[in-house]
């Protein structure tokens, strides 16, 4: 039994040791794995071409900042080629000795730490080598920006020198601007021959920010001078000419200041070529455009006179035709309505309207005659004649209007007064009608009501008879009775209609009832009432009520039947 359990435990221990080796064995091999990796990449960095690269640099023979940052790139790759490869390569060594005796631990945290060395000296050497390629790019760039440069500057110095004629008062300011662009390329120039591009680069963008605000004024300047130049005083001199031509034509100016104007624009024209020759281009635009807004108010000064003389000579004539036409009218309609007024009621003051046409038309020639005395003298302002010729010309448009109005509106008092008078034996017919009717009917009396509405109607027409035998006919109020009449008949004839249609409505209610008389005690009562109303009362709408709703009640739907066979029949039975 000892000996069987010996021999296991001998088992287990061969096992254990067994799997023990195997482990061993497999990191060893995955550190070497670790180990070759690592080498491969310290080689890759090693072979990088960082000291052909520093070599170039060197070779461009800098100075100043470009100098100092070379110097300290150029130190940083010493000391990794030199002091940080050799650790690298001390703890390399270490590891594989550490990894042949099968010390595991201390090989996966050396590993670890050469893993970290070799990131860190990449991205050194990744640095190292972008700063080098910076130097070098900012050396090209400057080459090539200098070039650029120099081409854009002398485009404008010999803009400005080949036709100097065209920047007048401000040739002397850019060629000093343009002298100062020479100085900064020379510098520039110099510092990058010296081997300094960082500093040239500076001094470049200085350089090239004169030189395009240096093109921008260049090109405002030329227009800007030739609007000073030659531009606005050919215009005041047109405009002096033309207002002294004017004057001589008899023109006169409302507030003449057209000379003192252009007294004053020839100076701010003088000024403003001072801040051009200053080369301050912003604000001479700006004062450009203020005299160039007072030249051309000036220009509208005197079209408008002009424009208002022609407009005076074409229409004179056609106001005083029109004023004498106007006038002529106005007469023959104040006669017309003098004439009218003897016979009618003029309610709307036509009289007093026209009369007041006439007033204006008197002002108006006046007025006319005063501006007329002031054209001889010349002395009148043409646009205020023109104003004038406008506006009363409108006015002579509406007064014509409403004298056309105020004529149309009493021509037809006439035959309003003989419709009217025809409409008297109408309504009177009707009335006489209307009476015939109702007697036909031999109904045993006429409700109150509907007499007093008959009164009223025929008093209504003898008020219209009474106000058209008037000696002066206020038509206005004779259309409101006509109106009224004309209600008044209609009105009648309805309530007519439905007098008659009641009372006869109620004695076919009645016979119809009598058969109900006997069975139904509340007929009986219904029936007695309602001949009350009909024949002692003479409320033939209430007597149809009364019985209306008590057959009704007894048979539902009987008083439509009646209803509708006696309108379906009326024309036989009245």
């Amino acid at each position: 039994m000892n000996t069987k359990l010996w021999l296991w435990l001998l088992l287990i221990v061969v096992i254990l040791a067994v799997a023990t080796y195997l482990v061993a064995f497999f990191m060893r091999r995955k550190n070497q794995d670790r180990l070759e990796e690592l080498e491969k990449r310290k080689i890759a960095l090693f072979d990088l071409p960082v000291l052909e690269e520093v070599d170039s640099v060197k070779k461009m023979h800098l100075v100043g900042q470009s100098q100092n940052t070379f110097r300290e790139w150029n130190q940083k790759w010493i000391d990794i080629s030199t002091i940080s490869f050799a650790e690298l390569e001390s703890l390399i060594f270490e590891i594989e000795n550490l990894n042949e005796t099968f010390r595991l631990m201390k090989v996966k945290d050396a590993i670890e730490e050469a893993e970290l060395t070799l990131v860190n000296m990449e991205s050194e050497v990744e640095e190292i080598r972008k700063g080098l390629s910076d130097l070098k790019e900012s050396e090209v760039r400057n080459s090539e920006a200098v070039q650029e440069a120099l081409d854009a500057y002398e485009a404008i110095s010999e803009s400005v020198t080949s036709d100097s004629d065209k920047y007048g008062v401000s040739y002397k300011e850019l060629e000093k601007q343009i002298q100062n662009v020479e100085r900064d390329f020379t510098q520039f120039v110099a510092l990058n021959t010296a081997g300094d591009p960082m500093e040239a680069r500076t001094v470049l963008e200085k350089a090239e920010k004169r030189t395009y605000e240096i093109q921008k004024v260049i090109d405002e300047v030329p227009p800007l001078f030739e609007t000073l130049d030659k531009v606005f005083p050919k215009q005041l001199k047109e405009i002096k000419d033309g207002y002294e031509s004017m004057k001589k034509d008899h023109y006169v100016f409302e507030n003449d200041i057209v000379q003192t104007n252009v007294d004053k624009l020839d100076g701010k024209v003088r000024s403003t070529l001072m801040n051009l020759e200053k080369l301050e281009v912003e604000n001479v635009g700006k004062l450009n455009s203020e005299i160039a807004k007072e030249i051309d108010q000036l220009y509208d000064v005197m079209q408008k006179e002009i424009e208002a003389r022609h407009y005076v000579n074409e229409n004179k004539a056609t106001l005083v035709n029109f004023l004498e036409h106007a006038d002529k009218n106005n007469h023959l309609l104040l006669i017309e309505l003098d004439t009218v007024s003897q016979s009618y009621v003029l309610n709307n003051n036509e009289l007093g309207k026209v009369r007041g046409f006439q007033a204006q038309m008197e002002e108006m020639q006046k007025e006319f005659d005063a501006i007329e005395d002031k054209l001889k003298n010349k002395k009148a302002v043409f646009s205020q004649v023109a104003a004038f010729y406008r506006e009363s010309l409108d006015q002579l448009k509406d007064i014509e209007e409403e004298q056309i109005e105020t004529g149309q509106s009493i021509k037809d008092f006439a035959p309003r007064e003989r419709d009217a008078i025809k409409k008297i034996d109408d309504y009177e017919l009707e009335l006489r009608t209307l009476k015939r009717h109702i007697e036909k009917q031999r109904l045993p009396g006429i409700p109150s009501s509907y007499l007093e509405f008959f009164f009223v109607a025929g008093e209504r027409i003898e008020e219209l008879s009474r106000e058209l035998n008037k000696i002066r006919i206020d038509m206005n109020h004779i259309d409101r009775l006509v109106g009224l009449c004309e209600e008044d008949i209609a009105t009648l004839n309805e309530k007519t209609n439905n007098l008659i249609d009641s009372a006869a409505l109620t004695e076919q209610m009645i016979q119809y009832a009598n058969r109900f008389r006997f069975s139904h005690p509340e007929i009986k009562n219904a029936i007695d009432r309602s001949l009350s109303l009909f024949s002692r009362e003479h409320l033939y709408q209430d007597a149809l009520d009364t019985i209306s709703e008590a057959i009704e009640r007894i048979e539902p739907g009987v008083t439509e039947r009646i209803r509708k066979y006696y309108y379906d029949n009326k024309d036989n039975m009245i």
